[in-house]
């Protein structure tokens, strides 16, 4: 604890933003380049050192965050990085992805703004990278056994680079043309520029990791065969199976799923295309779903210039301060927040017909309506009371060119044909079922991340990875292993 009265004399100040105006016509992160480093050491010494840091269990990673606060602030950045790589594999993905369950766990945060753990995060991730100090570690010596790790999100990509690190010999395979998963295609450049991802994947690969794009387990090659050619079997294909709306007019034309919609905006980004097929530009653009996804097509939508683009979320506008009695600390709460999206179609009044920031709040679809060629141009909906109950009176109709379902995931895509090839069982929800180990009812297969977790953060996601490989590290090595395991399969984050 470098200042102990630092949580009282500092602030909480956390990374600017790059000026709505500038950063809307490029893709570039929205954070002020080097705006981080000249105010984060004074953020560390907000960090109390408390006696029992409640950061710790928040995170399902067991982050280290005291003690690499303590070492930033001091400026030890060596030592801040391994304690913050002793946990996480990936901080940078996390310090620009993660809502940051660990702020609303610091014992600050019963009573000020928390400790900027986040954006401390990412500032050891990035000067670790600049120092040199994230070069690739292979394993002395290798066991001879093989591992398919099916999905390359940040899931695969962690168990992958922890087996690899343990000595095994572990493929990854990657349906898409390009090693990442939603981090590739689902997760704007503005959010996360794929040079960190690229780095980590090159790491891997000197690591000795091997990927293989391109190639989608189900259909390319039988997943029955590919757990005869291997000693284990890893499924980290996420929850890809996505909601539906099922009211009125839905088989119109010009609405998609927001799957459908970023992954091709990201393919611009990457140079694949010219244009986007679904550029929003010009159009009148509706987002169904007040989540994270909804709010990355709403700055997706604001870059490629469309012409208006309304949120629409079913639940109540939160508040701005923690309900005590509904969601005490340390349990994350659901407070009114405010992205770079929302922030970016408030100030360019992008959406006239909603709130400042672009959402509807309250607002249920009744129904789609549509030209004579059967394209959509109308949203008809209804405000709802906190029970999603009509309210009487409250219907209307907004232009739409566009609409983006952004309703989140279900479970893993059974079409593929990975749990019918490998006969998996299932839970009722629809993820894969299984038991303590992370091993499902087949021998030698196992399941991790959101395919059997559901759809949580990226957070949950790494520390499922890393979990799943000391789980197959003890399988293989007849039940021991030096592998972390920061959850179990049934832990489930902080609630009432």
């Amino acid at each position: 604890m470098a200042d102990p009265k630092g949580f009282l004399t500092t602030p909480r100040q956390e990374w600017p933003r790059r000026p709505v105006e500038e950063r809307v016509r490029d893709w570039d992160e929205v954070y002020v380049p080097g705006g981080l480093l000249p105010i984060i050491s004074e953020q560390a010494d907000r960090c109390m050192d408390c006696g029992v840091p409640f950061c710790h269990e928040a995170c399902p990673l067991g982050n280290l965050i005291p003690e690499w606060n303590d070492l930033v602030s001091r400026e030890d950045w060596r030592a801040a990085a391994e304690r913050l790589h002793a946990t996480n594999n990936f901080p940078e993905f996390t310090g620009r992805l993660c809502p940051a369950p660990c702020e609303a766990g610091c014992v600050l945060a019963i009573n000020q703004p928390a400790v900027t753990i986040k954006n401390v995060e990412c500032a050891i991730a990035d000067k670790a990278w600049e120092e040199g100090f994230a070069a690739p570690a292979p394993p002395d010596r290798l066991s001879g056994r093989t591992i398919a790790v099916i999905g390359s999100g940040p899931t695969g990509l962690a168990a992958a680079q922890q087996l690899t690190r343990a000595g095994h010999t572990v493929a990854v395979y990657e349906r898409d043309d390009r090693v990442g998963g939603l981090m590739r295609y689902g997760i704007p450049a503005f959010k996360m520029e794929k040079h960190h991802l690229e780095r980590r994947v090159e790491q891997m690969r000197a690591e000795g990791t091997r990927f293989r794009t391109s190639t989608t387990v189900g259909r390319d090659v039988d997943a029955a065969e590919l757990r005869s050619r291997y000693d284990a079997v890893v499924i980290a294909t996420g929850a890809t199976a996505w909601r539906e709306l099922p009211v009125p007019g839905r088989d119109l034309a010009g609405i998609h799923q927001a799957m459908e919609y970023l992954p091709l905006a990201n393919r611009v980004c990457e140079g694949d295309l010219e244009r986007s097929p679904l550029s929003a530009e010009e159009r009148h653009v509706i987002i169904v779903g007040g989540g994270d996804t909804g709010a990355d097509c709403l700055g997706t939508a604001v870059r490629e210039r469309a012409a208006s683009v309304t949120q629409l979320d079913i639940y109540r506008k939160p508040g701005s301060e923690r309900d005590e009695e509904s969601e005490p600390w340390p349990t994350y709460p659901k407070l009114y927040r405010l992205s770079a999206a929302h922030e970016e179609a408030g100030a360019l009044v992008m959406a006239p017909a909603a709130e400042a920031d672009a959402r509807l709040f309250a607002a249920s679809t009744l129904r789609f309506e549509g030209d004579e060629e059967g394209r959509v141009r109308g949203l008809h909906l209804v405000e709802v009371d906190a029970e999603r109950r009509p309210v009487p009176g409250t219907e209307r109709t907004l232009p739409a060119d566009l609409v983006l379902l952004a309703l989140g995931f279900s479970g893993p895509d059974q079409g593929d044909g990975i749990i019918a090839q490998l006969g998996l069982e299932l839970e009722p929800r629809g993820t894969i079922a299984r038991g303590p180990d992370f091993g499902t009812n087949v021998p030698g297969v196992f399941a991790a991340g959101d395919a059997a977790r559901g759809q949580s953060l990226i957070v949950w996601a790494i520390a499922e990875g890393r979990a799943v490989a000391a789980s197959v590290d003890r399988c293989l090595t007849g039940g021991t292993s030096r592998l972390p395991a920061p959850i179990g399969p049934y832990d489930r984050p902080i609630t009432v």
